[in-house]
């Protein structure tokens, strides 16, 4: 048994390795156009290959691997949980550290680098986590239905409401002279683009707040479930739920992320039919999401290649997730290039498999020289109060 636990563990960093890339193919997007989210295309961006590539980053990764991000935050805590309990440390003392810790990343991330930075919202959703973790299993699958449900409701209310009023279509003058007045700021200098981040960071924090905090919450409480039956470590045991997930991820959950994906690329000038197709993306994205996680851990079993390709990367996420906002900020913004605005979505992706490439092998160097990653390192030492040897391995429980 003990033999087995180092695979294990190995397929859960795969996993998070696997997260990492879906990340870095939305977030690219926000870095690369300053029309990203808005209700217009890039005009200078518009043949029907630009929209084919958005439409199938919409389909496949868009409102799905943040969610498995949360889901693994969650799973993850159930590992911090028995490190606590082993170490006969205060699990509440070392969390409210670690999710101090994380803010604090979180807050420089989304200043410096990325707007979007969703690591402030898991440092505040964590102390629900940690408030929430004695309730049983049927209590929180509940829970997390009721989040995700309502939200999804909430949503396609106001799109119900909306399409009553017949609003008008987007102001597209308005648009475009938004979206130049950002582009401008993110080319100037670095002042500038620290001055658009928080000129930003209000809206974004609404779209947190009433959007991705009840999801990610909700997977929170599903990964938590998940970690306390070891659903990742022990999938003979689960065969039958991996194949529900299969089942109702690739039947509802991708019908599901089509009409998002044809709202949010085809059907920019009705708000309605878009706010309709992200409410139903707000109800089925974690079915799909739950098929990534079954067809991922099927594929990583079978394959110790794969594996052993992704866990590295998987091991130091904090880094990588970090690492990938610097390096995009370093070649979109005025930190570096400056080339927002300026490159097509397929060049754009190119850039994105390039540099998960290159995570993937500066991973598997550092992993096989240090324990941790860096920041993982700086984390973990937050956590425990104390300076943890960079070369120290740790045990199967507390290596998360």
């Amino acid at each position: 048994m003990r033999a087995a636990e180092p695979d294990r563990i190995d397929s859960v960093d795969a996993l998070r390795g696997f997260a990492l890339l879906g990340i870095l193919l939305v977030n690219i997007g926000a870095f690369a156009s300053a029309f990203y989210g808005k209700d217009i295309p890039d005009p200078a961006f518009d043949a029907p290959l630009d929209r084919s590539l958005r439409f199938v980053i919409a389909l496949l990764f868009e409102t799905k691997f943040y969610l498995l991000f949360s889901f693994l935050f969650g799973y993850s805590f159930t590992l911090q949980m028995r490190s606590a309990d082993k170490a006969g440390a205060s699990l509440a003392q070392r969390m409210r550290r670690r999710l101090a810790g994380l803010g604090l990343f979180g807050a420089l991330h989304a200043v410096l680098l990325f707007h979007g930075d969703i690591l402030t919202s898991y440092a505040v959703l964590g102390l629900a986590l940690l408030a929430l973790r004695h309730r049983p299993d049927p209590q929180l699958l509940r829970l997390a239905a009721w989040l995700i449900g309502l939200t999804a409701l909430a949503w396609g209310l106001l799109a119900g409401l909306l399409s009553l009023l017949e609003p008008l279509p987007p102001d597209r003058a308005a648009i475009l002279a938004e979206a130049q007045a950002a582009t401008h700021a993110y080319r100037d200098s670095a002042a500038s683009v620290v001055a658009q981040h928080l000129r930003e960071l209000p809206g974004v924090a609404a779209l947190l707040l009433f959007v991705q905090a009840p999801c990610a919450l909700a997977m929170f409480l599903l990964g938590l479930v998940a970690g306390r039956r070891e659903f990742l470590a022990q999938l003979q045991a689960h065969r039958d739920v991996m194949r529900r997930l299969l089942g109702l991820g690739l039947g509802i959950g991708l019908p599901g992320a089509a009409c998002y994906a044809y709202s949010a690329v085809y059907a920019g000038d009705s708000p309605a039919l878009a706010l309709a197709g992200f409410a139903i993306s707000l109800a089925s994205a974690p079915l799909l999401t739950g098929a990534y996680i079954a067809l991922a851990m099927q594929s990583l079993e079978r394959s110790p290649a794969l594996r052993r390709l992704l866990a590295p990367a998987g091991r130091m996420a904090l880094s990588n997730y970090l690492l990938q906002s610097l390096a995009c900020a370093l070649i979109f913004h005025a930190y570096g290039l400056g080339l927002i605005g300026q490159l097509a979505p397929l060049p754009v992706l190119g850039i994105a498999l390039a540099l998960f490439a290159l995570q993937l092998l500066l991973s598997r160097w550092w992993m096989g020289r240090f324990a941790y990653g860096w920041l993982e390192w700086l984390l973990r030492a937050i956590t425990l109060g104390r300076w943890p040897a960079w070369r120290h391995s740790p045990g199967p429980a507390e290596g998360r």
